[in-house]
């Protein structure tokens, strides 16, 4: 073994005698402690000789004692004190009874470890400090410096001042916190005092002459960060943030983290919560297939599964592009991946694809989303979220998948659109009785709007700021749930272990936005002004949209789950005949590509679908 703390094994010898000379000296009262200590000239030997291997075999001297923290000196503090009992054993039960000493004092025993964690541990406490000393002085030295006030005095605020102190560099200064907890008002931490709450950060910002702010609050709901931020606006202070709870996987906070505040800032909910064993059981060293994998909610989908170490995990994509990026991004996940370019609409290599990998849990993503698009195709649409969904469900009934799981859309609920009726029948077919057995459960999963996914409004309003605007709304009322893409995956995978079969699991999508706040939200972000800098337009609503999403429809009852961010919505019973008929018409008029025709077929198997004429 190489030693790279040399200096350190020859000082802990050093630190080792003095300790045992100290500890005669305290047990005899007297600084002339050598006739006593000369007595029991067998305590030092056995002492090293247990004391330095068990330094080595606790990884004390492959420590880089500058980035010491509480394990490191438990570390130390394990060593020295069986080093001591060992050593103590071996005097009592040896060395007394064969060499015949008496007297010794076994006291000194206790209080030289004492005295060596004191003295060794100190040492490396020392080192441990020294560079916030030194860095401190940088600060006062530096003459380019931002003073920063961090929001939030817990966790997450004391990492990020311990790094912006130990990173002097970054020309970041902390000054205080924020919180609104009154009880820890005054109260100090890293020797930076809590200032105040919320509501005085303008009168802190002028005493303190502060230049900018720092959210550190990872799990605050978005309604607390919009007035942390509205605060910092009043005070005229930019502000940034630390990510959210779904991007610290890694469970530590650094500098090098903190970004813009984001839309998903604003809208943040409570944590979602995951009972790992229970989704565990059915992924784990499970064949997995994702249709639509590259997509949005595909590719996110994928990469939570990963995290569950299933044996396979079948990536069934039409685009190339968007397969070749998931592929390439999951090829180091330690997961078997084989990524399969095909079209749900092909059953002949659905069920190729379905007797060569045999997935046993299947997640159906792949669909066609876009209203205004869907309305004038409706045969596509159809072929693709209906007949899709079909084709899937026939393979696995085939060939005995165990789960399936479709990802459907608030907009399936009293739908005017193509693609929300589309979506309904495609629910429908997981609630009938066709598919069903005792060893194949299908679920379908409803929810709202995510943030950031393909063509969604969020990067239509992006594109447009950058541009200089106008930002274009079709209606002043217009509502939308929204949720963001990781946490919506993970009830998705949650509510997979949920389901016995026939389930549609309804997400909750906390309160709906308006349209116009999040554009006025996103253009402020941004650095601008609505109305002033970056006008907002209203176009007028498009064919297939509502002005307010539902989640449950009117003749469905909520049911709880033992999951508090899950329901299931459950309606009447299914005529399955009738639907499988139905579908099989709906079928064969595809291929007249009559668009009124198949918006009349779908209004049969759906009765509340609105059709807009």
């Amino acid at each position: 073994m190489t030693l790279r703390n040399r200096h350190f094994l020859l000082l802990d010898i050093v630190l080792t005698l003095l300790s045992v000379a100290f500890a005669f000296s305290l047990r005899f009262d007297t600084l002339n402690a050598f006739d006593y200590f000369a007595q029991s000239w067998f305590f030092v030997p056995l002492l090293l000789i247990f004391r330095t291997p068990l330094l080595f075999l606790f990884g004390v001297y492959r420590r880089l004692w500058h980035y010491a923290s509480v394990n490191e000196f438990f570390s130390l503090g394990q060593a020295i004190g069986l080093s001591s009992i060992l050593t103590g054993a071996v005097i009592v039960l040896l060395v007394v009874p064969i060499v015949g000493v008496s007297g010794f004092p076994r006291s000194v025993i206790l209080l030289e470890a004492l005295l060596a964690l004191v003295m060794i541990g100190g040492l490396r406490f020392t080192l441990r400090l020294s560079p916030n000393v030194r860095r401190r002085s940088f600060f006062v030295l530096s003459t380019v410096k931002q003073r920063v006030l961090v929001f939030g005095a817990g966790d997450a605020g004391s990492l990020i001042v311990r790094e912006m102190i130990a990173n002097p560099a970054l020309g970041l200064e902390p000054i205080g916190f924020v919180d609104d907890d009154f009880t820890k008002k005054g109260m100090r931490i890293h020797n930076l005092p809590v200032l105040g709450d919320r509501a005085s950060v303008g009168k802190i910002v002028a005493e303190c002459n502060i230049d900018a702010a720092i959210v550190a609050m990872p799990t605050a709901p978005g309604k607390v960060i919009r007035e942390v931020i509205e605060a910092c606006r009043q005070a005229s202070i930019p502000f940034k943030t630390i990510p959210g709870l779904y991007e610290i996987l890694s469970g530590k906070v650094q500098v090098n983290a903190i970004r813009q505040v984001e839309l998903e800032d604003l809208l943040r909910r409570d944590p979602v919560t995951i009972d790992l064993d229970e989704v565990g059981k059915y992924l784990q060293n499970a064949r997995v297939l994702v249709t639509g994998a590259g997509g949005s909610i595909g590719s996110e989908l994928c990469r939570q599964i990963t995290r569950f170490h299933p044996a396979a995990l079948i990536l069934y994509e039409l685009s190339e592009n968007n397969l070749y990026q998931i592929d390439r991004e999951l090829q180091q996940s330690g997961t078997r991946i084989v990524p399969v370019l095909g079209d749900v609409r092909d059953s002949e290599k659905i069920a190729s694809v379905f007797a060569r990998d045999q997935p046993q849990v299947v997640f159906h993503a792949a669909a066609h989303k876009h209203v205004p698009l869907t309305e004038l195709n409706p045969d596509e649409v159809i072929a693709n979220n209906v007949l899709g969904t079909r084709n899937l469900l026939d393979a696995c009934v085939q060939h005995r998948v165990r789960r399936f799981v479709l990802i459907s859309t608030d907009k399936a609920v009293n739908p005017r659109s193509v693609m929300g009726a589309s979506k309904r029948v495609a629910e429908m077919m997981v609630q009938s009785k066709l598919y069903r057995n005792e060893n194949f459960s299908p679920v379908a999963v409803r929810f709202g709007n995510v943030l950031g996914s393909n063509g969604s409004v969020v990067p239509l309003f992006k594109e447009q700021i950058a541009a200089g605007g106008p930002v274009t709304v079709t209606h002043s009322d217009m509502e939308r749930y929204f949720m963001t893409i990781p946490e919506a995956v993970s009830l998705i995978i949650q509510a997979g272990a949920l389901g016995q079969g026939g389930e549609i699991f309804v997400l909750d999508m906390g309160e709906p936005v308006k349209i116009t706040d999040l554009a006025k939200d996103l253009i402020r972000l941004s650095g601008f002004e609505p109305d002033r800098d970056i006008p907002i337009v209203f176009t007028g609503t498009r064919p297939g949209e509502k002005l307010r999403e539902e989640l449950f429809a009117h003749n469905e009852t909520r049911v709880l789950t033992k999951h508090p961010q899950i329901q299931i919505a459950r309606g009447a019973p299914m005529n399955d005949n009738f639907l499988r008929v139905a579908i099989e018409m709906l079928s064969a008029d595809i291929q007249n590509h009559d668009p009124t025709s198949l918006k009349r077929k779908l209004q049969e198997i759906v009765p509340e679908f609105s059709i807009n004429t």
